[in-house]
């Protein structure tokens, strides 16, 4: 049975050479957390500090929280990328991580090999992908542009290729990171319902967005981050209003 346990776990990244204050924001900006130094004076961000989370099979979890608040670090902790620097992060299943819809993509190779070579990245065999290339070139409408090289495809056509592989998977733990964009209004209402067929497959979801909708679609729980830590945890609508609340409440003085 497929399932995620987080233990007490804490993922630091120490800067070795964090002279200037512009050197510090843009490291912060990327991973959240707090600011620290160490014994040894050297500076640290504290990008995520003692995380406990526990996903079961069937479980749907919303990340939710402001830029920089951990949710992508979580993700990439849960998937293996980052190693906790403190406690354990248990992870049983195969793990499809959705972060960046362009990774593992070549733009020297054509549409249809990219499919194929995406695919193997997300845990799928060449099998598997062979017999999922004609729905992706359906759901994709991009005809004899697949024939061509990545390099020429506009962004949108990046996108749209992209979804359609991602969206064919067949997921055990689906990690997901909202990155859906630069597509017309109407293919996106579509991708929206093959995104739900595949949160459907998966065994479990775990999936950071701000967009409130789209997680009451494929969601039924949340956890509320903020400068790597855990602020709250429970029903998605409880979860939700409480931060929106958090939001819009006035900041003292």
């Amino acid at each position: 049975m497929v399932s995620i346990d987080v233990r007490d776990a804490s993922v630091d990244f120490p800067i070795f050479d964090a002279k200037s204050r512009s050197l510090k924001h843009t490291v912060l900006g990327v991973v959240g957390g707090n600011v620290a130094a160490n014994e040894r004076k050297v500076v640290v961000i504290e990008a995520l500090h003692n995380i406990n989370l526990h996903v079961s099979e069937g479980d749907r979890l919303a990340l939710v929280g402001h830029n920089g608040a951990g949710k992508s670090t979580l993700l990439r902790l849960l998937s293996g990328i980052y190693e906790p620097t403190s406690g354990q992060a248990l992870v049983h299943g195969r793990v499809a991580p959705v972060f960046d819809l362009g990774v593992g993509m070549d733009p020297e190779i054509s549409g249809l090999e990219n499919i194929l070579v995406r695919g193997l990245f997300l845990g799928m065999s060449r099998k598997q992908m062979e017999a999922r290339v004609d729905d992706i070139a359906e759901f994709t409408e991009l005809g004899n542009f697949l024939h061509m090289p990545l390099r020429t495809y506009s962004t949108g056509m990046r996108v749209r290729l992209a979804l359609g592989v991602v969206t064919s998977i067949d997921p055990e733990i689906l990690l997901l990171d909202e990155g859906i964009g630069a597509v017309d209004a109407a293919f996106l209402e579509r991708a929206k319902g093959r995104l739900k067929d595949l949160v459907d497959r998966a065994g479990l979801l775990v999936f950071a967005s701000h967009s409130n909708d789209l997680l009451k679609q494929l969601c039924t729980s949340a956890l509320w981050m903020e400068h790597g830590t855990i602020r709250q945890q429970g029903p998605l609508e409880e979860v939700l209003d409480a931060y929106k609340g958090r939001e819009h409440a006035p900041s003292g003085g």
